[in-house]
């Protein structure tokens, strides 16, 4: 397979999106690549003064923008809120409480990232309440909750139950067409929900594994295109007409901590957790249908939370120790790996290709310029731009919105 396939193969279905917009997770292709007119970033600015700042509350959740329109997630008096703020200004167009507030040792508010398409918003909290909400006044177009309309519980308190039902739905949905589909987790026929995304009907429920903390994805694997997901027990293809499972191989763990979202690598899928490594799946055709069989595993790269990036035939990503790797997509062969990163527990990074480059956020709010080449590691800055950060930040018109524990801002990067 040649870098052009592979290049192309990067390219999944999503609800079409103006230019410069970053309207869902890791942006307008869920790639964690900027938008193709985005400005290319070759240095970063020595004095690098945020354009607008803002207070927020806490959650891990990311901004997504759609033209003048930053949404984000954030904790206010107890419960989990949608705000729509001005992109170039921060200022405050609404905000309205949809849930409830879910709160543990690693901090209280919502994890899931938001989407924006056409004039709507959806949100999800932790403890599984999704709302479509009009992206002009925040008012509730439909809702569903997968406690009560899909008998999905999430959360939970006891350390034997496992850190899949203690720490909430964090997984974001993904849109194709006129449907959007959601990581329900139920395990009786409703792992995975297809819903008319303007009236929130039922399109289908299929599969029975819980849910992880993992996002959708949309992709053409084998020539068929289909749901990719990341599930607490497995990973697996859906058909997106029927919901019928193309393809499915276990991958569980008594943690179930699958986090990181699948990505595509032509016909294959490379995911990472912190108990199987870093694993390839080959999807072909099998018999008029689709099989699944394992293409290689990088067992010591057990990445835990960050999502690697495809630039050619080479991912980079956040790796196991206090370091920063590129490993070969083809092979799982890691090519280098770069200490001066946050490691331990804290071992994330977000990771956003602009050109030939790398924008990198670090946990502890470092933002790294990295040349995107195989061949060595090669920083080209590297600057402190905020406090510390789950949050994968958006990037549209040189513009780079990052969150931390309590601030939202805006930097020009241009």
């Amino acid at each position: 397979m040649n870098t052009l396939t592979l290049s192309l193969a990067l390219v999944v279905s999503v609800s079409a999106a103006c230019a410069g917009d970053w309207p869902q997770w890791r942006g307008p292709t869920r790639n964690g690549y900027a938008p193709a007119d985005a400005p290319t970033i070759s240095a970063l600015p020595k004095d690098l003064k945020p354009v607008w700042k803002i207070s927020i509350g806490g959650g891990f959740s990311s901004p997504v923008l759609a033209g003048n329109n930053l949404a984000f997630l954030d904790e206010r008096d107890g419960k989990e809120v949608a705000h729509l703020v001005e992109a170039g200004s921060g200022k405050e167009i609404w905000q309205v409480a949809y849930a409830n507030v879910f709160g543990d040792e690693w901090g209280a508010g919502p994890r899931s990232t938001p989407l924006i398409d056409a004039n709507r918003l959806y949100v999800q909290s932790c403890d599984g309440e999704f709302r479509c909400l009009n992206l002009a006044d925040g008012k509730t177009i439909w809702g569903t909750s997968f406690e009560k309309d899909f008998a999905v519980k999430f959360l939970g308190s006891k350390v034997n139950e496992g850190t899949a039902t203690r720490r909430g739905n964090n997984g974001s949905g993904v849109i194709d067409g006129d449907r959007i589909f959601l990581p329900v987790g139920n395990t009786h026929g409703a792992s995975l929900v297809c819903f008319d995304k303007l009236t929130g009907k039922v399109q289908w429920k299929a599969g029975s594994d819980e849910a992880a903390y993992s996002s959708l994805m949309i992709a053409t694997l084998a020539g068929v295109k289909q749901l990719v997901a990341f599930t607490a027990d497995a990973l697996l293809g859906a058909d997106l007409q029927t919901g019928k499972i193309l393809w499915r191989v276990p991958f569980k763990t008594d943690a179930k901590r699958h986090a990181c979202s699948p990505v595509i690598v032509g016909d294959t899928v490379v995911v990472n957790s912190q108990t199987i490594g870093l694993v390839g799946t080959k999807i072909s055709s099998d018999s008029g249908g689709l099989k699944a069989s394992e293409a290689w595993v990088n067992k010591v790269m057990k990445i835990n939370l960050a999502t690697p990036v495809l630039v050619g035939q080479h991912l980079y990503s956040q790796g196991v120790s206090p370091n920063y790797i590129c490993a070969d997509a083809l092979t799982g062969e890691v090519k280098w790996a770069q200490p001066g990163f946050v490691g331990g527990k804290e071992a994330y990074c977000s990771t956003i290709v602009v050109g030939k480059n790398l924008l990198v956020l670090t946990h502890d709010g470092q933002l790294v310029l990295l040349a995107a080449d195989p061949a060595k590691y090669t920083e080209l800055g590297r600057l402190q731009v905020c406090g510390k950060t789950w949050s994968f930040p958006a990037y549209a018109d040189g513009k780079l919105f990052v969150r931390d524990d309590h601030t939202l801002l805006c930097l020009n990067l241009r």
